[in-house]
């Protein structure tokens, strides 16, 4: 028999409009956050942008990394190879208790590709995941990516889904660590074509899949 946020008596999960945000303190955020919360804690998502910014996986190849420029770089710790946030783009990290959720990291990771997929099918657009590549494709272009870390039982980073931003700085990684994958986003497919708009869109579809009472 399963058991529910609401048996458990945790309050609900707590969702924060952060706006632009500089990558490097939100992620030394995400980190406290999660290695002080508590069994009692309640979760949070937080939607917000970054400014440009090339990230790498904890494992990533700098062989990927083509051309930064002028684009800062940050060696994180989450999953993944190299990619690119930058304004435009919707930035979401779910901090969920993936225990108490009954969530184990696979699971996790395709609920969020869910929420991405179900959005873009409100809007008349077919998009898919893949197993071996995490994330969200339309046509074999990425419309999201996917990186997380785990600690504690504790997700943070989470989900960089393209709106409407310059995708030229792109070409200057191998995305995900593929060479010649071409990126797409929700402006230019009939979605939503603002960041905020897309945030509100998305908020539901993410409390469904990863199991999440409504506000």
């Amino acid at each position: 028999m399963s058991v529910s946020v609401q048996d458990l008596r945790v309050p609900a999960p707590r969702v924060r409009h952060l706006g632009l945000a500089p990558y490097e303190p939100t992620w030394r955020a995400m980190q406290r956050f999660t290695a002080e919360r508590s069994a009692s804690t309640a979760d949070e998502i937080w939607f917000l942008e970054h400014p440009p910014v090339f990230t790498l996986g904890v494992s990533a190849s700098r062989t990927h990394l083509l051309a930064p420029g002028d684009i800062p770089v940050v060696q994180t710790d989450r999953g993944g190879q190299v990619t690119y946030h930058g304004p435009g783009q919707l930035v979401v990290y779910p901090l969920i208790d993936l225990r108490r959720a009954l969530l184990g990291v696979r699971e996790f990771v395709s609920a969020l590709e869910r929420a991405v997929i179900d959005l873009a099918a409100e809007h008349g657009i077919s998009a898919s995941a893949r197993r071996e590549a995490p994330g969200v494709y339309v046509h074999g272009r990425k419309l999201a990516s996917v990186g997380v870390r785990v600690r504690r039982g504790g997700s943070y980073h989470g989900l960089a889904l393209n709106v409407a931003l310059d995708l030229a700085p792109f070409a200057r990684i191998n995305p995900c660590g593929y060479e010649g994958l071409q990126m797409t986003q929700l402006a230019e497919l009939g979605g939503p074509r603002t960041v905020g708009e897309c945030a509100v869109a998305l908020e539901p579809h993410l409390r469904r899949t990863l199991g999440l009472p409504a506000p």
